[in-house]
């Protein structure tokens, strides 16, 4: 049986280290075992946002995470979706990585998007239209979950 395709947006990657919340530091390291589960990706978005971490030495370590994830590549076809995800208020244009981050999930068939951002990703609502633009559009639907409900 195939392994189920897995996205993470950068919020789970800075969470592993992130000791401000430690219950969402401790699932998220609990977590990352299980990875191996799966097929596991990232786009180009997530190494722009790891990149622009300040401090040297964490940066570094955010970066070493991703060395066994396929990375996605942002194009035309994601963009396009992203417009569409703004046009329709599913994400304000303010926060447009986010909905990138979800089509470039969307356009290559991701299963799932694990996240930690429950402002524009991991809620209801969100989940709801997305798909609905998603089944309009030609795409599968997908899962927006936090870690520990992987």
């Amino acid at each position: 049986m195939d392994k189920l395709k897995i996205y993470l947006d950068t919020s789970v990657f800075s969470a592993y280290y992130d000791d401000r919340v430690m219950i969402r530091q401790e699932q998220t390291k609990q977590f990352w075992p299980k990875l191996n589960d799966y097929d596991k990706y990232i786009s180009d978005i997530v190494f722009e946002e790891l990149n622009a971490v300040t401090d040297d030495g964490l940066r570094n370590k955010l970066i070493e995470l991703t060395n066994d994830f396929g990375t996605l590549k942002i194009d035309a076809e994601v963009e396009a979706l992203t417009d569409q995800y703004i046009k329709k208020g599913i994400f304000p244009e303010k926060y447009r990585d986010d909905a990138l981050h979800l089509a470039v999930a969307t356009v290559n068939g991701i299963d799932i998007l694990l996240s930690w951002n429950f402002e524009h990703l991991v809620k209801r609502k969100t989940r709801l239209e997305a798909n609905l633009a998603n089944s309009l559009n030609g795409y599968k639907s997908i899962d927006i979950i936090v870690p520990p409900e992987l």
